[in-house]
């Protein structure tokens, strides 16, 4: 049976179709009170950056419902709560004595219950904090709390959930992570516009990287900028010189009349080699620069701290702000809380409690430089062997000075088939990109097989070049 309503008896099916419809055309008909709200504290703060938001992170929010009806309770229910989704015994969180048997140094309140989906409020804090340190630009500038992701490739799917719709230009080099691919291009629908990485002279390209901006500024009225130094796969981070032609770059598309939502992608943030590196993100100087520049900082413990399978990530904004900023943050926390609310819930609590017990701990710093010194011996050896004259003919390695990785550009075979041979015969399992391009990860090499290293991939190439299978 057919039920009918409202002018012209369209039916639920008919209805529920259309506002679909509107939903993936940017036109929702059914604002939540809540998203309205929101919106329009960032219309106060900046209507560009309300612009610039998807048709998802327009209607996107944070429930009041359970949550703040718990929270609420949490605060006040001195007699009994029985609000929360979890289960409690004798005054505490239900526990098997088999799991907490592995972690003694944490209490089930601090390990096994939920996190807020805006993370733990200290470990957002102490993020915060630490951003200012590692991060000189940012001095006397307003940006949002961190809200934590499930580390950055989770906070790049939440990048792509609220600034991205279906059809937009996500514009980042030649030389990525291709795991941008399925979150961006695959789950949202973006169209990436490339640009190569490095120029003639061999440094970042700024003047691609214009081009590249120019040309989908004249296409749209928007455009996602995403920058990832150190580079994965290259690892290359630019100099101060480079990242200020950055800055430049995205200042004149904005100045032009462009919205810009410029996405730094600092995974392995810290790792610098070199001396000309710039030693902070682009996302200091990026912030607050112009109104129609939105910063995004996706960073987080993951490489940072050496504690990949944590997953913790963090999701960081910064803009030109009139009027009251911390509402304007706020506001888009909001939404990111609620884009994460949406997905996963919330981030391990275990995970946040371990990274913000390390930070709080006496040693934190000092363990982190002895084992980015690890990485830089690492590179610095590398760069020692890859000078011999008896490689020069096999390969040319890019520019590299941070991260973990390195990439040869092939001279005289291709990448996939050395690849299979490398593993077949001589048992060494590297990364093939495209034609040309090998990726060695030196982070995981220890300085006394490198050379050893090099010279089996030499003769791999010697082999190929032969015909030998």
């Amino acid at each position: 049976m057919t039920l009918a309503f409202g002018p012209g008896g369209k039916t639920r099916k008919a209805r529920s179709q259309v506002n679909i419809l509107c939903l993936f055309r940017g036109r929702n008909p059914f604002v939540n009170p809540i998203a309205k709200e929101l919106n329009d504290i960032i219309t106060a703060g900046n209507p560009h950056v309300l612009d610039m938001l998807s048709a998802v992170g327009k209607n996107l929010f944070f429930p009041k419902g359970i949550l703040s009806q718990s929270a609420e309770a949490k605060k006040k229910a001195h007699k009994f709560n029985a609000t929360i989704g979890i289960a409690t015994e004798k005054g505490g969180a239900m526990v098997l004595d088999s799991v907490m048997g592995h972690i003694p140094s944490l209490p089930p309140e601090q390990s096994l219950t939920y996190a807020p989906s805006f993370g733990l409020p200290a470990l957002r804090s102490a993020w915060k904090e630490a951003l200012a340190k590692k991060n000189p630009s940012l001095s006397g500038k307003d940006y949002s709390l961190p809200v934590v992701s499930q580390a950055i490739t989770h906070g790049i799917a939440l990048l792509g959930d609220m600034w991205t719709d279906p059809g937009d230009a996500v514009i980042l080099p030649d030389k990525f992570w291709g795991n941008y691919n399925l979150i961006l291009s695959v789950r949202r629908g973006v169209r990436f516009s490339h640009y190569p990485l490095f120029s003639e002279a061999g440094g970042f390209n700024v003047a691609g990287l214009a081009e590249a901006v120019q040309k989908e500024a004249e296409a749209a009225g928007k455009v996602v900028v995403l920058l990832n130094f150190p580079n994965n796969p290259t690892g290359y981070a630019p100099t101060r010189r480079e990242a200020e032609g950055i800055v430049g770059v995205l200042k004149d598309a904005a100045d032009a009349g462009t919205n810009i939502v410029a996405v730094c992608d600092d995974a392995y943030f810290g790792l610098f080699y070199e001396p000309e590196v710039m030693p902070e993100s682009v996302f200091g100087l990026l912030a607050g620069i112009h109104p129609r520049i939105l910063a995004v900082k996706l960073d987080g413990a993951t490489k940072e701290d050496f504690v990949w399978g944590l997953r913790i990530g963090f999701v960081t904004y910064a803009a030109k702000v009139s009027g009251d900023a911390s509402a304007f943050y706020e506001a888009l926390e909001k939404k990111t809380a609620g884009a994460v609310r949406g997905s996963i819930s919330n981030a391990s609590h275990l995970s946040q409690s371990i990274v913000l017990s390390a930070m709080q701990s006496g040693k934190y710093d000092e363990e982190k430089a002895e084992k980015r010194d690890v990485l830089k011996r690492r590179a610095n050896r590398v760069k020692q062997v890859l000078a011999a004259e008896k490689y020069a003919g096999a390969w040319e390695p890019y520019p590299f000075n941070s991260g973990y990785f390195m990439c040869l550009r092939l001279k005289t075979v291709e990448a996939e088939p050395l690849r299979t041979h490398l593993l077949d015969k001589y048992g060494v399992g590297l990364i093939s990109l495209g034609k040309t391009d090998l990726r060695v990860a030196f982070s995981c090499l220890e300085e006394a097989d490198v050379e050893e290293l090099f010279d089996l991939v030499l003769a791999g190439v010697r082999d190929l070049e032969k015909g030998a299978a």
